[in-house]
């Protein structure tokens, strides 16, 4: 029997087989579990076993490639969700067969030459490709986790392959892009969301609508680019990882406004220049000798300084939001411009905190600053509020 459903010989049989690559979707796990091996290496003083590095890859090759022979069987011969398909039922049985074989075999290389702890971590990704449809694809959570879990383990799976140990740098960066990626993929899910809804998937999209499934998405994906920041911090990952964040951030902001197509397109190709951009954070830290910069040389206006920097910050969300946005903030911060005057006279006058970096002027028993932060911080949080749901809100 034929592999191909179109055309016969060799060649029509290779492109069957070779329809089952997605780029879009294959290259991410590749990267990912080299940027695992790279962790390694940056660890183990700049040096790697490229061959564990390579087998890996192949690993997380034949695990996508059974994710996307399956989907595309149980979708066509099974659902009758796609109008066509390029192999035949006996052809995809045939590629998940030998993508089986090729995972297995670069299983068992990597037992013996990495460690069972090595083959247990890549194990997994075998099971999310493979369950992928119909098991994992039929309710919100597993939907949404399936692919960005195998991305997690790729570069867990990637550096363990390299060290036969989980380190907290790797486990953290997984992690983060556990929950960006899931985001992205509440957003990419959000493409079919009449489909979905016709024949009753239960995405995030289906099951919260597509509005609040977008809220959601980018509200998950920025707390992903966040999580960086608090990481480096405590010492977990570099100084300069949460650059990264930042480049992300932009290719985020680009996606918002976009529709679900186009944002998705976006979003994936921007997880490139974060995965790049925390290579060049964790390889070669280039901030690793750089302290914090020290706003104190301001002296005495320091604190005074950092409000009018947020200040006009606030005012600019709140005066691109319009007249109203501005109206609204103000009769706000009115309102409870009193309460936190007597909460922050209070707090200041039984000794909670003090604030060394400021004019020393008072106005009212409290230092200048403290009337400038009052209306300042509201001002903010409102011009973030408004940002995000002011457009809504009106329409």
């Amino acid at each position: 029997m034929a592999v191909a459903r179109h055309g016969s010989g060799p060649t029509a049989t290779l492109r069957a087989f070779a329809s089952q690559v997605h780029p879009v979707f294959m290259l991410p796990p590749l990267a990912a579990s080299l940027f695992g091996a790279s962790l390694a290496g940056e660890s183990l003083g700049g040096g790697f076993d490229v061959r564990v590095a390579l087998v890996h890859a192949a690993a997380m090759f034949f695990a996508v490639y059974t994710a996307h022979v399956k989907d595309g069987y149980v979708d066509f011969y099974g659902r009758g969700e796609d109008d066509d398909h390029p192999m035949t039922e006996r052809g995809c049985r045939l590629g998940l067969v030998g993508a089986g074989v090729g995972f297995l075999a670069c299983l068992l290389w990597l037992l013996a030459a990495a460690g069972p702890l090595a083959a247990l971590v890549t194990l997994p990704t075998w099971f999310v490709g493979f369950l992928h449809a119909p098991q994992l694809d039929t309710n919100p959570v597993t939907t949404t986790l399936g692919y960005p879990t195998g991305i997690a383990l790729c570069v867990l799976g990637g550096y363990v392959a390299q060290t036969g140990l989980v380190a907290p740098e790797p486990l953290a960066l997984a992690c983060v892009f556990l929950v960006t990626l899931a985001g992205v993929k509440v957003v990419d899910d959000s493409q079919d969301y009449a489909y979905d809804t016709s024949i009753g998937k239960r995405t995030v999209a289906v099951a919260l609508g597509r509005s609040r499934a977008r809220t959601l998405a980018y509200g998950i994906i920025g707390a992903g680019l966040f999580s960086v920041v608090p990481l480096a911090v405590v010492g977990v990952v570099p100084p300069s990882a949460p650059a990264a964040s930042l480049v992300y951030a932009a290719v985020v902001a680009l996606a918002y406004p976009a529709d679900a197509e186009t944002a998705t397109m976006l979003l994936i190709r921007g997880a490139y220049l974060f995965l790049a951009g925390l290579l060049v954070a964790t390889f070669f830290r280039p901030l690793a000798d750089v302290g914090l910069p020290n706003v104190t040389a301001l002296g005495p206006y320091t604190y005074l300084a950092t409000e009018v920097a947020f200040g006009t910050a606030a005012l600019a969300l709140l005066a691109r939001e319009g007249r109203d946005a501005l109206w609204r903030a103000a009769r706000t911060i009115a309102v409870l411009y009193p309460v936190a005057y007597v909460w922050d006279w209070y707090t200041l006058e039984v000794g909670v905190f003090s604030i060394p970096m400021r004019t020393g002027v008072e106005l009212l028993g409290i230092p200048l600053e403290e009337h400038v932060f009052m209306v300042v911080v509201p001002a903010l949080v409102l011009g973030i509020h408004e940002t995000l749901n002011g457009s809504s809100e009106t329409s």
